[in-house]
């Protein structure tokens, strides 16, 4: 009989992979239920039938179990960017990336809506919320300079991958307001302003004003 470390790596990683998704299944179930501050990791790893040193194998703390916090995610959305063509354009690159990711949100929409409610109602889920979208943000804009040929303090991959991610997060916010728009079409109106320069009457001689009076 095989026992779980001596299975084949896939089998190991689906285990690993329901394991993950039960628990952040049980930590939503009862965030609705309770309220995201009245949630235990004790009760999250009953719920999902595990002990509590598993739930601390996959999650830090509850809140990133609520928020649905995978690992996964972000190194498949690595290995997709250092894999993209070498003549694609840093915002079309975020564009597929992001749009990859919409497919997982778009085939469980309820739940996405139900932990996006959660974000918004919970300074605490919201602290964290950001803090990991930092995270994110730091790691793919490295790898984004890195893609470019650029230093990894170069501000132009920082600014791509965070006006990529700004435009989800208003894409999101607004959809309620967006007469059944849905989040994907507001994405594509988001980028296309990305891509047009969002002010294209911008007077770029004031940057150039602004640093002089600076020095002056």
């Amino acid at each position: 009989m095989q026992t779980e470390e001596s299975a084949p790596p896939g089998r190991r990683e689906r285990k690993k992979r329901e394991t993950r998704a039960a628990l952040m299944a049980a930590a939503l179930r009862l965030a609705l239920e309770k309220g995201p501050d009245n949630v235990t990791v004790e009760e999250i790893s009953e719920a999902a039938d595990v002990s509590v040193r598993t739930f601390f194998n996959y999650f830090p703390h509850k809140e990133h179990a609520i928020l649905g916090r995978d690992p996964e995610e972000l190194e498949r959305a690595l290995e997709r960017l250092r894999d993209t063509p070498a003549g694609q354009s840093p915002l079309t690159t975020m564009r597929m990336l992001i749009a990859e990711a919409l497919v997982d949100v778009e085939q469980d929409s309820a739940t996405a809506s139900q932990r996006f409610a959660l974000i918004v109602q919970s300074p605490t889920l919201l602290s964290q919320f950001v803090l990991l979208g930092a995270e994110d943000e730091r790691v793919l804009s490295a790898a984004m300079a890195e893609r470019m040929g650029e230093p990894r303090e170069a501000i132009r991959p920082m600014l791509i991958v965070a006006a990529a991610s700004t435009a989800v997060r208003i894409a999101f916010e607004k959809q309620k307001d967006a007469g059944g728009r849905s989040v994907r079409s507001l994405i594509d109106e988001a980028f296309l302003l990305l891509a047009d320069g969002v002010d294209p009457d911008f007077d770029k001689t004031t940057v150039f004003r602004t640093d002089q009076e600076g020095q002056s």
